[in-house]
């Protein structure tokens, strides 16, 4: 029987890890953050008073063993002048199938089985929620899209309203061997997942490995001068204990253009991985080359890399 993990996250940094893990022998649960108020999200969210659904769409997409042409359709957004200038066709196909089923666990267990879909995917709540965040200077700003905007120091984050957390969720979490919390922002796609009472005791409460895969270059207006220990304190801090079994982290050098190009354009550089801190937060560090260059020249995790590393962690001891 295939252990079963469950990834927690949200944004490209979820879908970039699942395209990888699910070429494992494993059982994934992928649980996705739905406070996305921007783009084509936000619009839809507006409209048809629905959780967020981009994010969604695009786990749904990394997880579906379809043709590729199916998944360009998908993926594709429009171009025009009308009301439907920026939606992709995804977005859209999944709210009307939301609109069919009546929730949302429902139209993404439906869309499933229409693009063969390897795993579970979940929303973390089937609610409206609005994430709100109170910086250092005492500001509030509410809306997951005007966060990381402001390019300030977050102190603290939290939802306007109490979410409820959908029950396969929790499940989920009790019943799962390892528990990954992904590579992605850190405070508008990974802590929208944990940051409610309901979902800190399960993870808790449950007894799979707990293991973080941290970002390879700092985010603006999130994570901005973070080092690796930064990131498990503020996990640790969400859930109320130090938790976190394993922390992955990258050891490749990034070279100095694309350096210079991500601080220019994006106030980013990497994240410094600081042992001698780390240790005092007993925590296992796994170090490997996992820098990915795409087309584009932005930094991202190679997926098979890592989710080898998450496999080789979780049959470890067998």
């Amino acid at each position: 029987m295939n252990k079963k993990v469950v990834v927690l996250g949200g944004g490209t940094g979820l879908s970039t890890l699942l395209r990888g893990l699910k070429q494992f022998p494993v059982d994934i649960t992928a649980v996705v953050s739905v406070s996305d108020d921007g783009s084509s999200t936000g619009r839809l969210r507006e409209e048809f008073n629905i959780p967020a659904i981009g994010d969604l769409r695009n786990v749904m997409v990394s997880l579906s063993e379809v043709e590729p042409i199916l998944e360009q359709l998908l993926q594709y957004r429009f171009k025009t002048n009308s009301d439907l200038n920026g939606h992709p066709v995804g977005n859209l196909l999944l709210a009307a199938m939301l609109d069919v089923t009546g929730d949302m666990v429902g139209a993404v267990s439906a869309f499933a089985k229409i693009l063969n879909i390897k795993g579970k995917i979940l929303p973390f709540t089937e609610e409206q929620t609005t994430l709100m965040a109170e910086t250092s200077d005492g500001e509030i700003l509410e809306g997951e899209s005007k966060i990381t905007k402001a390019g300030k120091v977050i102190k603290t984050i939290y939802y306007k309203e109490t979410p409820k957390v959908v029950p396969e969720v929790i499940d989920a979490i009790l019943n799962s061997d390892l528990i990954v919390f992904s590579t992605g922002s850190l405070y508008t796609s990974i802590l929208p997942n944990i940051i409610c009472d309901e979902m800190t005791e399960a993870i808790k409460k449950s007894k799979a490995k707990k293991m973080y895969i941290c970002n390879i270059m700092t985010e603006h207006g999130e994570t901005d001068n973070f080092k690796v220990s930064d990131y498990v304190k503020i996990l640790n801090k969400y859930v109320g204990t130090d938790f976190l079994d394993a922390v992955v982290v990258n050891s490749k050098y990034i070279d100095v253009d694309i350096q210079d190009r991500y601080k220019r354009l994006e106030k980013s550089e990497p994240v410094i991985v600081d042992e001698h801190e780390l240790k005092k937060l007993n925590i296992e560090v796994i170090a490997d080359n996992l820098v990915h260059i795409n087309d584009k020249n932005q930094v991202r995790h190679n997926s098979m890399k890592t989710a080898f590393l998450i496999f080789s962690y979780l049959i470890r001891g067998e």
